[in-house]
């Protein structure tokens, strides 16, 4: 969980977000900075035993730096406002599907899956769903994993219009070889974080996940 302190920090960052009033807030970033990484420690101790491919991770593999790069952005304010947590078995330069939590206020998620991922690996995603797409649709409608997430985040923008090149439009999956993104995600409550049983709840959501990453880790590392 983290504590009431660290969210207000969250929330007054986004109301102040420049470095003056960073610099004049330093103890209450070093406070919500040991509150971030313990919870993020909390959390994979309670992954771990569910999900052995986060095994050999460690808290500094799994968060992000406050501070946003604002070279190619127009919004040049300099910090991020919200709290992420990575959980990835992907070893650097490596896409690998994984779970995310996302903390901000009125804009709180947790996901799993692949997003918009390269041109090689949605490819491979393409192909592991050509051939065994029994596989993936048997993951989507499995209870837990509909009951949480319901399916793969679906729009206009992450889908294509026509089949993508080389594949038949009457395909049986053909629907499923449209998108160009594969993850799920969930709309939770940002306070719940301050909650005692945060970690548990969102780790028996999370989990629900993992049949979709070992499928897209599949793909992704078969030849």
């Amino acid at each position: 969980m983290l504590s009431k302190d660290t969210l207000q920090f969250l929330d007054d960052l986004k109301a102040n977000n420049n470095r003056d009033w960073f610099l004049e807030n330093k103890k209450r970033y070093e406070a919500f900075k040991k509150d971030y990484q313990q919870l993020v420690a909390d959390l994979l101790d309670a992954m771990k035993p569910l999900d052995p491919s986060l095994e050999m991770l460690e808290v500094k593999n799994c968060t992000f730096r406050i501070n946003r790069d604002i070279r190619f952005s127009k919004d040049k304010t300099p910090y991020k406002s919200h709290l992420g947590i990575w959980l990835s078995s992907g070893a650097k330069g490596l896409n690998r599907s994984g779970y995310y939590i996302h903390l901000e206020k009125g804009a709180s998620f947790i996901a799993g899956g692949l997003y918009c991922p390269e041109s090689e690996d949605l490819k491979k995603m393409r192909k592991e769903i050509a051939f065994f797409y029994e596989d993936l649709e048997a993951i989507l409608a499995e209870k837990d994993f509909k009951s949480e997430f319901e399916d793969f985040d679906r729009n206009e923008k992450d889908t294509l219009k026509n089949p993508p090149r080389g594949y038949d439009k009457e395909h049986p999956a053909i629907e499923l070889l449209k998108l160009k993104s594969f993850e799920a995600s969930q709309k939770i409550d940002f306070s719940a974080a301050s909650k005692k049983d945060f970690v548990a709840v969102m780790s028996q959501k999370l989990i629900a996940l993992k049949p979709l990453n070992d499928y897209i880790n599949r793909a992704l590392t078969s030849e």
